[in-house]
C-alpha cells in the first residue's frame, strides 16, 4: 500500500484550483516534501511547498523540473486547460492544443518522473481524468477527446508500470468548485474533497477514483444504451 506520510510528491499545476488542494491535502497527510509547479513558480502561495517551474508542453522544461526533482515518490498529474472547440469549425490548431496540454502534457512528464518513481520505490502516479473521459459535450469536443485518450493512456501505463513496482491511478471528477467554474450553474464538488477523495484512492492502491455523482453515474451508464448518454439523439429530425 502506498503511504502518502514521508512521501515526496510533485503536482503539476500547483499553483491555483485543484492542483492548490492536492498541495494543502498532500501536506495535511504527512507529505515530506511538495513540489508544487507553475508555469510561474511565483505564484505558487503554500509556505511550505517547493515552487517549481514547467510548462507542461515544453520538453525541455520537463526534463529540467524531473533533473531538479529526483526524489519524487508521487507524481499529480494534475495540470491542464481547456477552451471551445467545434470538431468542424475550430481550426485544427486549437484541437491539437487540447491533446498537447491534456494528453502529451501528463505523457511527457510521466516519462520524465517514472525513472526516479521506481528508483525511489514505493512510486505511484495520479493523472487527473475527468468525467469527459467518458461523455463529451458540445464546446468541448476537443478536451473530451483529449481526455478520453488520456484514460486510455492511463489504463496502458498502468499495465506497462504494474511489474516496476509503480502503480497508477486515475481521478475521474466532473464540475470542481474552483475560480475557473465559478461562472457555471452547475452542482460542484469542493476541491478539498476531490483532493482527500484522489489521495485515499493512492493510499489505497485504487485504479481509479470517481469523485462525485455524476461521474459515477456517467461511468454506470457506459455499459448501457449509447442514446442513454446522449438523450438528444431521440431527436427525430427529417
Amino acid at each position: 500500500m502506498t503511504s502518502i506520510d514521508g512521501s515526496v510528491a510533485l503536482v503539476t499545476g500547483g499553483s491555483r484550483g485543484l492542483g492548490k488542494a492536492f498541495v494543502d491535502a498532500l501536506y495535511e497527510r504527512g507529505a515530506r516534501k511538495v513540489y508544487a509547479t507553475a508555469r510561474d513558480p511565483r505564484t505558487v502561495t503554500h509556505p511550505d511547498a517547493v515552487p517549481l517551474a514547467l510548462e507542461v508542453t515544453d520538453p525541455a522544461s520537463v526534463a529540467a523540473a524531473a533533473a531538479r526533482a529526483q526524489d519524487v515518490t508521487v507524481l499529480v498529474n494534475n495540470a491542464g486547460a481547456t477552451a471551445p472547440t467545434s470538431f468542424l469549425d475550430s481550426p485544427v490548431e486549437d484541437v491539437r492544443r487540447e491533446f498537447d496540454v491534456n494528453f502529451f502534457g501528463p505523457l511527457l512528464t510521466t516519462r520524465a518522473f517514472v525513472p526516479a518513481l521506481e528508483r525511489n520505490g514505493d512510486g505511484h502516479i495520479l493523472t487527473v481524468h475527468s468525467v469527459l473521459s467518458w461523455v463529451t459535450v458540445p464546446g468541448a469536443v476537443g478536451y473530451s477527446a483529449a481526455k478520453a485518450a488520456l484514460w486510455s493512456q492511463s489504463n496502458a501505463l498502468r499495465l506497462e508500470l504494474q511489474p516496476r513496482g509503480v502503480k497508477v491511478t486515475g481521478l475521474h471528477v466532473g464540475y470542481v468548485d474552483t475560480d475557473l467554474t465559478a461562472s457555471l450553474d452547475v452542482p460542484k464538488v469542493s476541491a478539498h474533497s476531490v483532493a482527500g477523495q484522489a489521495l485515499d484512492g493512492i493510499e489505497a492502491d485504487a485504479h481509479e477514483v470517481l469523485a462525485d455523482a455524476l461521474t459515477r453515474q456517467v461511468k454506470a451508464g457506459l455499459s448501457g444504451e449509447l442514446i442513454d448518454l446522449y438523450p438528444q439523439l431521440a431527436i427525430q429530425r427529417w
